[in-house]
């Protein structure tokens, strides 16, 4: 036998030796730990433990029957991590070139075609400690806008023109059809 073709063997029994990435549906999940623990279901049954590997900043918790992909580190399935899912299940349709996150729920974020942003959900709540600020030329909104604290312009606040329009006395009155003077104070 050839020194080409025992190494090709060689290569070949070592290569079948380490376990491969595979896919399977996740069973279960434990999101509460930093790296969440997850139980798995091969393709061909296999059951795995392994834990859900997710890039710094980002989150998520896919739901029990989410397809993964399952990474054996070190050729090793002891050693698993999941480092993709999807679940078509729940996912939005897209564009080619948009983006979205979003939940089963249908709640989502969907960066569109035409640079338009979309927000879908019930209650959308922004924390801000300092301030939110919107740098456009319009705000539009369908329904009631409702403050907790003062609403201002560049002129005055809402309190402020409250006092003044309760405030003013129109001159001039006289009874019958005419018109009154106009008032003492600006709005």
């Amino acid at each position: 036998m050839s020194l080409a073709r025992t190494m090709t063997r060689t290569a070949h029994r070592a290569g079948t030796a380490v376990r491969q990435a595979l896919r399977g549906v996740l069973q279960r999940l434990d999101a509460t730990q930093a790296m969440p623990a997850a139980q798995i279901t091969g393709l061909d049954g296999e059951q795995l433990q392994v834990e859900l590997m997710q890039h710094y900043g980002l989150a998520s918790a896919p739901l029990s029957g989410a397809e993964v992909v399952v990474l054996p580190l070190g050729g090793s399935s002891a050693h698993g991590i999941i480092i993709a899912s999807v679940d078509g299940r729940f996912r939005i349709q897209l564009q080619p070139g948009e983006v979205a996150v979003h939940t089963d729920e249908g709640d989502h974020i969907h960066l569109k075609r035409g640079r338009l942003i979309e927000i879908v959900t019930d209650t959308l709540l922004v924390k801000a400690a300092t301030k939110v600020r919107f740098e456009t030329p319009e705000i539009e909104a369908t329904g009631n806008f409702k403050a907790d604290g003062e609403v201002s312009d560049s002129v005055r606040t809402m309190s402020a023109d409250r006092e003044i329009y309760n405030g003013h006395i129109h001159g001039g009155v006289q009874p019958g059809p005419g018109d009154t003077a106009t008032p003492n104070q600006e709005q």
